[in-house]
């Protein structure tokens, strides 16, 4: 027998890779130079003269100049508004104003490409929410509402249902399309006319819109768009001739907007900041939890007025899913939001950065253990890695502001009812998760929590059917479901 020499094995190779690019085709998009005001079924120059120009804040490149409207632009599209409401558009039979919106939702879907890239390239998302997300559900809540158009007295039964009027309504930067749908669906469907103005950093995928409108061939002056900054959306909250205003933004501006109205007779729902809890018990399945804490928190880069910011570890657990967490952090993907891989895009804009940063600073200062996975940030654009903090006090700014960035605060709890005391110690009133296996204990969590939404397993799933909307500093009103098209709607038995 061959004398047989006994060898040590090599050491296992060292194997790095990663994920080969796979952009997204941006020339499905055409960008005109500039874009005007859309009043009565057409773009128009601005009276006031104003155009300020839109960048992409993953490479900070120019990409459009949109028009600035002053006071006689938003009086000539709230006058247009009115004339489109009255002469026709309230009177037309529900079942045709439905086939309107079924239109819109056709279009948005056959053109849902086109309209993810560009709400990509305009607001720094990853295509991958833009398309799997933001496209599929805003042309869901079209359908929706399609189809309560002709039900309004099912809806309401023994109430004669009547539209209000005009609707001036105010959207935020963070999901530009998906907040048009929520707002303009649901106003049509009842019978009012709009008027809509865009966020001063995304108005893009809002003036992709007036082309669905002219496809879908919806009346010239159903729905108007104005573009430009917060001057442009203080004009429309106080204009005269406005019957309702519906607002998603900060609770500061929203605010603003109470007081701007207060005594005028003006319809308002807000729907503002928050600074939700995810609650995670020591029975819950830790990796789903996990993914739920991820999607919760890093999802649209934490730019989620509902996102799940505060994570509430019951204590004898908290080790354990902190190191899970930290694991699945390493995996994440920063970087050019029109690549598929992407999991985390770009910050909308460089004041936002700044505001996050600022807010991080402070954890630290206040004495909050810092955890970000190694990242390379692109050079150019505005980016911040994913953050954790660790060893929270419910004091500290992080834990109490809503940051509006990728920015996560552990804190802890022994009982059900400290969990619930944590939960509810904020201004906010939004939205709020629960991880357990026991049902009895999640409605148990339900029935106290101070919030207008709670996940149960589960964290940012929308349904069109399913009312969305806050208590406290997060605002009043609710949008989606039966309960978004009362805010629409005046009734005879109202004094």
């Amino acid at each position: 027998m061959a004398h047989l020499e006994k060898r040590s094995a090599p050491p296992p190779a060292t194997l790095e890779w990663d994920y080969a690019p796979a952009p997204e085709a941006r020339d499905i998009v055409h960008l005109e130079e500039r874009y005007g005001l859309f009043i009565g079924g057409e773009l128009v120059d601005p009276l006031s003269g104003r155009w300020l120009a839109t960048e992409s804040p993953a490479t900070e490149e120019p990409l459009a100049e949109v028009a600035v409207a002053g006071a006689e632009d938003v009086d000539l599209a709230v006058a247009t508004a009115r004339e489109a409401f009255e002469n026709g558009w309230s009177e037309l039979a529900p079942s045709e104003r439905a086939k309107y919106l079924f239109r819109i939702a056709r279009i948005l879907q056959e053109r849902s490409r086109e309209l993810a890239v560009l709400e990509s390239l305009d607001s720094g998302k990853p295509i991958r929410e833009s398309r799997d997300v933001d496209l599929p559900l805003a042309a869901a809540h079209f359908f929706y509402y399609a189809g309560w158009a002709d039900k309004l007295e099912y809806a309401f039964p023994n109430r004669r249902p009547r539209p209000v009027g005009v609707a001036g309504q105010i959207i935020p930067w963070n999901f530009p399309i998906l907040m048009l749908a929520w707002k303009v669906a649901p106003a049509l469907a009842c019978g009012n006319t709009v008027v809509l103005k865009p966020a001063e950093t995304t108005p893009l995928s809002a003036l992709f819109f007036c082309d669905v409108l002219r496809q879908a061939e919806v009346p010239a002056g159903v729905v108007n768009i104005v573009t430009g900054d917060g001057g442009t959306g203080a004009t429309l909250v106080r204009h005269e001739g406005v019957d309702k205003i519906a607002f998603t933004g900060s609770t500061e501006v929203g605010k603003d907007i109470q007081r701007a109205i207060a005594g005028t007779g003006k319809r308002l729902t807000l729907e503002l900041g928050g600074k939700a809890a995810n609650i995670v018990f020591d029975d819950a399945a830790l990796d789903q939890a996990v993914e739920g804490i991820i999607n919760g928190i890093y999802f649209n880069q934490g730019e989620v007025c509902c996102a799940g910011s505060r994570l509430l570890v019951q204590e004898s657990i908290c080790e354990q899913l902190i190191a899970k967490l930290k694991h699945r952090m390493g995996t994440l993907r920063v970087g050019d939001p029109l690549d598929k891989n992407t999991d985390v895009g770009a910050i909308n804009s460089r004041e936002q950065l700044e505001k996050i940063t600022e807010l991080v600073e402070s954890g630290k200062e206040e004495g909050a253990e810092i955890f970000q996975p190694p990242c390379r940030l692109p050079e150019r654009g505005y980016w911040f890695p994913p953050t954790v903090f660790t060893s929270v006090a419910q004091s500290y700014r992080i834990a109490q502001e809503e940051i509006f960035g990728p920015v996560l605060s552990v804190l802890t709890f022994r009982t059900p009812e400290e969990a619930v005391e944590k939960a509810n110690n904020t201004a906010y009133g939004l939205s709020a998760g629960v991880w357990t296996e026991k049902g009895s204990r999640i409605l148990w969590m339900v029935q106290r929590l101070r919030a207008g939404v709670v996940w149960a397993n589960t964290f940012n799933r929308f349904d069109p059917a399913s009312p969305f909307g806050g208590y406290k500093e997060s605002g009043f009103g609710r949008e989606g479901g039966r309960h978004g098209l009362e805010p629409y709607l005046r009734f005879d038995d109202e004094h």
